[in-house]
């Protein structure tokens, strides 16, 4: 993770936003009373997606289970909308 140090790059804040969001890796912004830290929106996103499917009982164990599943035993992309208006 790249540091700035605000009180010296405050006028290069776009550039920061561009190598966050091409890298996607996050940079620490050092102030003088605290940090804070710059990640593109997608990894935000990713971030929140984690923590909500983390939040499910069971989910984690769920996701490891399911991605032991063969290719040979799970369904065709095109029948899942059908499985799905089954449910409803």
């Amino acid at each position: 993770m790249e540091t700035i140090l605000v009180n010296q790059d405050n006028n290069k804040i776009e550039k920061f936003l561009n190598q966050a969001i091409e890298k996607n890796q996050p940079i620490l912004l050092k102030g003088e009373t605290g940090n804070a830290v710059l990640i593109s929106e997608s990894e935000w996103n990713a971030i929140q997606e984690t923590l909500y499917l983390s939040s499910i009982p069971n989910m984690i164990e769920s996701i490891k289970e399911g991605g032991k599943t063969p290719l040979s035993e799970c369904i065709e992309k095109s029948s899942i909308r059908d499985i799905l208006m089954s449910k409803l």
